[in-house]
């Protein structure tokens, strides 16, 4: 089967077994990609060959609840919560043999690899991650925001709903749509290529992951008590040392800060890089020679 940049491999890590892609050279250094909501591995297809050109050796996982990834039991819990999510992905590293690997992501896979960077920066090379530190507890999501903030979360709130998780189940590629042209307005992305990332979302794990996900930021839904040590050090905000790249689109229609809110949480080498031309919220797919670039800029 091929998907996107290579042949998709799958590996059992920890609860999920990983859909997942693994390029160039095997002996390489790695670096980890990983993809937001609502998007897939698409999103970096064609940063891929700019970084195994570069020798590179490049592995590119479905989240949990997406694509070719499975839960390996029926009986593990659809928990979307950021540190199940960053447990996955270092289970994949075990599961593959990779040591250390650069991880870079966007949207749900920056929180994943920010979260691993603050808590596991012995895994970590290097970290770059667009729109930032985006790591935040429970605490922090049950703080009102302004009424303007509030209202781009809107979907947020949707899914805090028994209606709004029938609505997402039934609409799952109209929702995704409508995501990616709010959060990419300039972004003139063709039906092939939305068509080509939603067939990710018919996963059947996908909507009780994306729920469980927000409603857990909201505190509307319960985590893992195994992750409860690793909630504990995140809701302090603690510092990422690795070296850091972050990136922000100058046409980003998500929710995000601005860079001078959370420069002050890289405590090691920091950089960060706005991407103009137009650039949105899925800015590896947007503008991949950027993204590839930061990437080859870490040491």
């Amino acid at each position: 089967m091929t998907e996107g940049p290579g042949e998709l491999r799958r590996v059992d890590a920890g609860d999920v077994r990983v859909g997942y892609l693994d390029s160039g050279p095997h002996d390489g250094p790695v670096v980890v990609l990983l993809h937001g909501w609502p998007y897939d591995i698409h999103s970096f297809a064609e940063v891929v060959p700019l970084l195994t050109g570069a020798g590179r050796r490049v592995v590119v996982p479905y989240l949990r609840g997406f694509g070719a990834t499975r839960f390996r039991s029926d009986g593990t819990p659809r928990n979307g919560q950021p540190a199940a999510l960053a447990a996955d992905t270092v289970a994949l590293m075990d599961a593959l043999g990779v040591e250390r690997a650069t991880l870079a992501g966007f949207d749900w896979g920056a929180r994943t690899a920010d979260v691993i960077a603050a808590l596991l920066p012995d895994r970590c090379t290097g970290l770059v991650s667009v729109s930032g530190y985006l790591i935040a507890g429970q605490e922090a999501g049950r703080a009102p925001l302004p009424p303007a903030a509030e209202l781009s979360w809107w979907y947020q709130f949707y899914f805090a709903t028994d209606r709004g998780r029938d609505g997402y189940d039934r609409n799952r590629r109209d929702f995704a749509e409508l995501i990616w042209r709010t959060a990419s307005p300039r972004w003139r992305f063709d039906d092939a290529t939305f068509d080509r990332s939603a067939s990710a979302f018919d996963n059947p794990d996908h909507v009780d992951v994306v729920i469980h996900n927000y409603r857990w930021r909201l505190g509307l839904a319960e985590g893992e008590a195994r992750y409860d040590e690793w909630e504990r050090r995140l809701a302090d905000n603690p510092g990422i040392s690795v070296p850091t790249i972050t990136l922000e689109g100058d046409a980003n229609g998500a929710p995000h800060l601005d860079p001078s809110v959370y420069a002050g949480r890289f405590t090691g080498r920091y950089e960060h890089r706005t991407v103009t031309g137009g650039i949105g919220h899925n800015l590896p797919q947007e503008a991949p020679q950027a993204f590839a670039q930061a990437i080859l800029d870490l040491p």
